[in-house]
Parts: structure tokens; sequence; C-alpha cells
């Protein structure tokens, strides 16, 4: 393998394993009774506003079964409802209940007040770095 083959197979495990860390730190700074799956079907309706489930699940990558089983387990948590599409009869709307958006703007502030301390502990060189990065990852994800 070339060297620049081998730093780059490097720098990928190395972003890897520091992405996979620093979201279970953050993951462990609250306390969830709901799955990663849950979560992550929460933080899309919070993020994209209310989906049909068919929607739902091409946003998180999963088959809709998988998505309707997510869906009822939040329904029954209260922090999700289903209403009637508005044009389709045979569809649904799903959307975050008052109990949904306050646990989500619970989730996010807990884990940005913890990330902040993080990074109040660095120098502006580094948050300059990371801020770069930020960007960058947010292209890599799209």
């Amino acid at each position: 393998m070339s060297e620049t083959a081998e730093r780059e197979r490097t720098l990928a495990s190395r972003l890897r394993i520091a992405i996979v860390r620093l979201n279970r730190r953050l993951r462990a700074q609250t306390e969830s009774s709901v799955t990663l799956s849950q979560m992550s079907a929460l933080a899309c309706l919070w993020r994209n506003g209310p989906l049909a489930p068919r929607e739902l699940a091409a946003h998180e990558g999963v088959q809709p079964p998988s998505m309707t089983r997510v869906i009822a387990a939040l329904e029954d948590l209260g922090l999700v409802y289903r209403r009637q599409h508005p044009t389709d009869g045979r569809q649904a709307i799903v959307e975050l209940t008052e109990a949904g958006n306050q646990r989500m703007e619970q989730e996010v502030s807990v884990r940005e007040q913890w990330l902040d301390l993080r990074l109040a502990e660095l120098t502006d060189q580094e948050r300059d770095t990371l801020s770069s990065a930020a960007r960058i990852l947010e292209r890599m994800a799209r």
C-alpha cells in the first residue's frame, strides 16, 4: 500500500473512532428511556417537521415496517402522534407532541452545554480548526 493510501486509511480510521467516541460521550449526557433509533426519528421530526411514516423511514434509511415499530413505541411514550394526511386518507402524518418537542429541546440543550464546556478548554486556534472541520464533516454527511 502506498504511503498516501496508508495515511488516508489511518485518517479514516482515526476520524471514525473519534466521531463514534464523541457521539457516545454526547449521548451519555442524558439518561434516555428511548433507543437510538427512536431518538434519531425524534430528531428527524424535530428538524424537518411532520412527515408521513414512509418519508420518515426514507430520511432515516430504514424500511417502513421498522419505522412503524419505532413510531408505535414513540406514541406509547407520548412523544409523537399520528394524524390523518390532509389530502390522502390512506396515509398518516407523524408529528411531535409537546412532550416530544420538550424532550428534544432538553436533549439538545444538555448535550450542547457539555460540548460548550469541552470547547472552552481548547485554544482559539483549535476552535477555529474544529469550525473548519465541522463544515467539511457537514458536507461529507450529505
